[in-house]
């Protein structure tokens, strides 16, 4: 089999991706813009052979890459990324190289679009907030006398949430269009709640071979914009009714042989026409790993590879290691951030935590925004545990 592995440099951690498959017996090939010699020893030894291209947003590029694995390795199986970055250009090249493994660009757009995917929840029966697909200041206005304030904004496309915003009343909706960058974006009525995923590694039938939960702050968009620390964890088990719309959301929108993150609202007040507290409501979905350290943080939790069970599925359509029962442990994330004064230095973190740290090391710059430019992993194994963690470490 010949897979081609689209930025296997980037996230830092992907080179496990390329490990695993390599360990399967598969051909991995690369493509990404780093020189060689600077990639990972570990992702070399992986890679029967690289491209380097000056941009991987340069499609000609990265299409003459393929060309060159096409002649030299013959017909490529795969193409992947497991990046939001490249996914439309991943679909592209399985469209023009006839890759049947995936997605191509005529079914691309509700793994992109959140405008689109409102259609896709709906079909799966799974709770959304109301939405409108921002025009002009008066439709905007049109769909707030219903919605009411406050309301949330986001681009229609994309991933992190640096441009993402609260608006709580008109001279907030007034700077919005007065200051919004020149992209689609999105309008939804404004949901109480903490952020929870469903994460899962999907075969080709679309049946779940491995599957977790995840935790975030209430507003990953606070966290970017303000500059807070940023924690999250991953769950020792998966709530039911989060399982019960994970899964039937993946069914919803045909998902097969992909590593998913879905992100759900858990309501933390009655919200009328969605839920009670306590409910949860699709948020948006992402057709690819969970983003930063978090499948490494799964690994930890869940006492397994999640790298390992996504090459498996690759390779064998199958998964190869054990199930874990669930009600392990817990794995928590604290990002701190530069230039700010702790209670706590890295000295003691280490002095307290050191005998649970799972990972410790600085966040890449382009992370940084959303997670913090230090962060400490640690294994928690009760939730009283987790929250003395956050406070501990938060205290400045």
């Amino acid at each position: 089999m010949n897979f081609i592995f689209v930025s296997p440099n980037f996230p830092q951690t992907y080179w496990n991706f390329c490990d695993r498959l390599h360990a399967d017996g598969v051909t991995v090939l690369g493509i990404g813009d780093e020189p060689y010699d600077s990639l990972h020893a570990e992702l070399k030894r992986s890679l029967s052979d690289y491209y380097k291209v000056d941009s991987l947003s340069d499609y000609d590029q990265v299409f003459r890459a393929v060309a060159f694995f096409s002649f030299k390795y013959g017909k490529i199986d795969w193409i992947e990324s497991n990046n939001e970055a490249w996914l439309e250009n991943d679909a592209r090249i399985r469209k023009d190289f006839n890759i049947t493994t995936g997605v191509d660009t005529d079914a691309i757009a509700p793994f992109k679009s959140k405008a689109v995917q409102k259609i896709y929840y709906a079909k799966g029966k799974v709770p959304t907030a109301r939405q409108h697909k921002v025009s002009g200041i008066e439709a905007a206005r049109e769909f707030i006398s219903v919605a009411g304030y406050p309301v949330f904004v986001k681009p229609e496309v994309g991933v992190g949430a640096a441009a993402s915003y609260k608006i709580s009343d008109e001279e907030g909706l007034v700077r919005f269009f007065d200051t919004k960058p020149p992209v689609p974006y999105v309008m939804e009525e404004f949901v109480t709640g903490d952020i929870y995923s469903y994460d899962a590694i999907v075969d080709s039938k679309g049946k779940p071979l491995f599957e977790s939960a995840t935790k975030f702050p209430p507003s990953m968009a606070d966290i970017a914009n303000n500059g807070w620390d940023c924690c999250y964890y991953v769950l020792k088990t998966i709530p039911a009714q989060l399982r019960k719309y994970g899964r039937a959301t993946l069914k919803a929108f045909g998902v097969k042989s992909r590593f998913v993150h879905l992100e759900f609202f858990r309501l933390t007040v009655d919200k009328p026409g969605l839920g009670k507290k306590g409910d949860f409501v699709g948020l948006e979905t992402n057709m690819r790993p969970a983003g930063g350290f978090t499948p490494d943080m799964m690994d930890y939790a869940h006492a397994t590879d999640v790298y390992k069970i996504w090459a498996d599925m690759v390779a064998f359509d199958a998964r190869t290691l054990p199930e874990i029962p669930e009600d392990d442990h817990f794995c928590v994330h604290y990002g701190r951030r530069d230039g700010k004064a702790y209670v706590h230095g890295h000295d003691e973190v280490m002095a307290k935590y050191g005998p649970r740290m799972a990972m410790q090391c600085r966040i890449p710059d382009v992370l940084s925004n959303d997670l913090g430019n230090i962060m400490y992993m640690i294994h928690a194994y009760s939730l009283k545990e987790v929250e003395e963690f956050e406070a501990w470490m938060g205290e400045s």
